[in-house]
């Protein structure tokens, strides 16, 4: 295994020598001298305290992180450029940008970048770095330079067993940096993102009137059931996983997975985004991503793992921002998320939205899982999905139950677990018109095995063990968009235009497998899309010669 450590690991290795010194010293910095604040994306974080209770102030001397998110420049001609690279027939369909031209046209200036990174200093902060993209700004200060920087007030949280802080007043800037400083991120760990893996439980599977049974699968049997037939593998692409805690027993169990079933040993690259964390809960969500997407994919380049320090909002902020800062994966796994409201709240939501928007500039893909608690992700019916998948620029991933006879393909129906609905924030992107909420963005997209009962039976912890969840349909997702980007070309249109554009006609290329019974709470599955499923699931192959054909001839490399 090669390992990397990338560049927000070197500079974050002072912080703890340097907070000491700091919360050592008096306290010198000063409120600013400014009668006129700027309001942020980073709102009051009390909407969502109902189950903490308050330890009161943070301590001036409390350690904390920030990042602060930058407003990008020129989003009129970014979403201008977005609309031509997706609509179909446009000169400009699936083309694609590199970073240095996305920052060319579209990042913060230097300037202003420059004048946040003086106030940051000016109020106290030290390590203050700016990321290569420029859209984050981060910094090291304490609870008291917190609050006084950006008016607001930090206090400490209760929630169970764990102890917890969130800002209960607005993030705000002097007004200078109002429209330039998007969000303040780093203010709240109460709420954050969870997995989205389920053990199945592994009772007698019930059989259907046809026989067909919901049973564990291997993850090299997904290919054929989903109708890969000839299509190859994807050894030309590079995928990543967006992982966090110590990850070292995934690689060992994916090592066994590779042996046990006869696979090559694919190679696989870490960078660390942030301090190493120790957490090992994420074993088994790290096992179900990588074998899940090797034995989908068939074999693949490399695999990589971006590794944030915990699951905190804005610990995955800057995992993703690096992953579209090295612009060097086209596919990227998020089996993760949280309720919409939370990341609305601390302005997480305005900052990855910006970054997935960059993610589709440059060609990149972000599958993202909707979550395992049916239409209910937020503890309220009707009342929001779970991010990241409700952003419009990502494929989000709903869940189904495979049913098979005698080993081969024989039905899907909607998973009772897997999450769907329309966002109670995101706007609906122009190429999901005629489907789903008037105004708001709704998913899934497509949907894959995700029922533990029909899951992927994989190595965790050196044993073999049957998991579920919409972290088996996105890693699966990635496994088939990885065969395409393989055969087809580096970078490839963001799929959901040519998925939402063809679905209509399937018949053409019948791509798809419309499910149409099933219910994941206040949804129930019907003909065409809808809110359990979104167009179904794929086949393979099929789904290939689409994508294919919607290519200028000399883009595929078949």
């Amino acid at each position: 295994m090669k390992q990397e450590k990338s560049r927000a690991r070197l500079r974050l290795k002072p912080v703890a020598a340097a907070l000491g010194l700091l919360c050592a010293a008096p306290l010198a910095h000063a409120a600013p001298a400014t009668s006129s604040w700027a309001s942020t994306n980073t709102a009051a974080f009390t909407d969502v305290l109902s189950n903490a209770v308050s330890r009161g102030a943070l301590k001036n001397g409390d350690a904390l992180h920030v990042s602060l998110s930058l407003a990008l420049r020129d989003r009129a001609g970014l979403d201008s450029f977005l609309a031509e690279q997706m609509r179909a027939g446009s000169p400009a369909f699936g083309q694609t940008m590199t970073r240095d031209q996305f920052v060319a046209h579209y990042a913060p200036t230097a300037a202003q970048v420059q004048a946040v990174s003086a106030y940051l200093t000016k109020m106290g902060f030290i390590n203050v770095t700016v990321d290569a993209n420029r859209q984050l700004v981060s910094a090291d200060g304490t609870a008291a330079i917190v609050s006084s920087a950006f008016n607001t007030r930090m206090e400490g949280f209760s929630v169970g067993e764990r102890v917890a802080y969130a800002n209960t007043l607005p993030a705000r800037v002097p007004s200078e940096l109002g429209g330039i400083v998007l969000s303040v991120l780093g203010l709240q760990n109460l709420v954050q993102a969870h997995t989205m893996t389920k053990q199945a439980d592994l009772s007698p599977a019930a059989a259907q009137p046809n026989a067909a049974v919901a049973t564990g699968h291997v993850p090299t049997e997904f290919p054929a059931l989903y109708g890969v037939q000839s299509t190859k593998d994807a050894s030309n692409a590079k995928v990543a996983i967006v992982a966090s805690g110590d990850i070292t027993q995934s690689i060992t169990d994916l090592r066994s997975f590779e042996t046990q079933n006869g696979l090559v040993q694919i190679p696989v690259t870490t960078i660390n985004v942030g301090p190493l964390g120790t957490d090992t809960s994420g074993v088994p969500e790290w096992d179900l991503d990588s074998q899940d997407i090797q034995g989908m994919a068939g074999n693949v380049k490399k695999l990589v793992f971006y590794v944030i320090t915990s699951l905190a909002n804005s610990d995955l902020t800057a995992g993703f921002n690096q992953i579209v800062t090295d612009n060097s994966v086209k596919i990227i796994n998020v089996s993760l998320g949280e309720c919409e409201t939370g990341a609305k709240l601390d302005g997480s939501m305005a900052a990855d939205d910006q970054l997935f928007a960059q993610a589709v500039a440059q060609g990149q893909v972000f599958s993202i899982s909707t979550g395992d608690s049916g239409s209910d992700e937020c503890g309220r019916k009707r009342n929001g999905q779970s991010f990241p998948a409700v952003s419009p620029y990502v494929v989000a991933l709903g869940g189904t139950t495979l049913y098979t006879d005698a080993g081969a393909y024989s039905s899907e129906k909607a998973w009772s677990g897997g999450g769907g609905g329309p966002s109670i924030y995101e706007p609906k992107p122009s190429w999901q018109a005629g489907v789903g909420d008037a105004s708001f963005r709704s998913v899934p997209d497509v949907a894959l095995d995700a029922n533990p009962s029909s899951g992927a039976i994989i190595v965790v912890n050196g044993g073999s063990a049957q998991y579920g969840g919409t972290s088996l349909s996105a890693p699966l997702f990635c496994g088939i968009y990885a065969r395409l980007l393989s055969g087809l070309g580096s970078s490839l249109p963001f799929p959901n235009p040519t998925i939402y554009a063809s679905a209509p006609s399937n018949s053409t290329y019948k791509f798809l497998r419309d499910v149409t019974s099933g219910s994941n709470g206040d949804w129930t599955a019907t003909t065409g899309w809808d809110y359990t499923t979104g167009w179904g699931s794929l086949r393979i192959a099929n789904y290939y010669a689409l994508v294919k054909s919607t290519l200028p001839s000399t883009a595929t490399a078949d």
